[in-house]
């Protein structure tokens, strides 16, 4: 536990960002997404993964601490136990969801939170940053429901970044492939430029 307050200490000056990562196939990414952000000045980084994400990527390949449901458990024994997803809510001051699956954007719209990513999003604080980038594939975009959900996403004051069209790692070719990592990234500077434009304006 005492490393679990060691590693989401919060640092004057920077500027700490949660990625949670679901099980689509563009959660490969992750490591190049955690690399890109990294070299941003003062940006630090931690990622909540759901357990069908790890499909995906090589955790080897992450330089950043990952924390996963079996954390959450583990690390509440009694009352005084740290509750992991609230921690990480407090530590961070924005989270990009990148991907965001088809069945976690229909758990986050309809407020249930089964896993320790779930329940940091029903638990965040709104008038912090809170990014996601939908992934998916062609078909299962272009169904009604996702419309309904993505525009519930939005109206809780969460930020969409459009997934794009391609050649599917299906093999279908349409709308529903991630953004691209270096539009992610890019976003996400937008929101760590913010603090000091507000502190000017103080």
């Amino acid at each position: 536990m005492s490393s679990l307050k060691t590693d989401l200490l919060k640092t004057s000056g920077t500027f700490n960002v949660l990625v949670g990562v679901t099980g689509s196939v563009a959660a490969l990414k992750l490591p190049l997404l955690v690399s890109q952000l990294l070299e941003l000045s003062r940006v630090d980084v931690r990622v909540v993964t759901t357990e069908h994400a790890k499909h995906f990527y090589n955790p080897a390949e992450v330089s950043v601490k990952i924390y996963s449901d079996k954390d959450e458990w583990e690390l509440w024994k009694q009352r005084s136990d740290p509750v992991l997803h609230i921690e990480l809510r407090r530590w961070a001051d924005l989270l990009v969801i990148a991907p965001l699956d088809a069945n976690t954007l229909g758990k986050i719209a309809s407020g249930i939170c089964d896993n320790l990513l779930t329940c940091v999003v029903r638990a965040w604080d709104t008038s912090r940053p809170l990014l996601f980038c939908p992934a998916m594939n062609t078909a299962m975009w272009l169904h009604p429901i996702t419309a309904q959900q993505v525009s519930k996403l939005k109206e809780f004051g969460y930020v969409e970044i459009p997934c794009i069209a391609k050649k599917l790692v299906c093999g279908d070719e349409g709308k529903g492939a991630m953004a691209e990592v270096s539009t992610i990234v890019s976003l996400v500077k937008e929101y760590l430029q913010k603090p000091d434009e507000s502190s000017l304006e103080a």
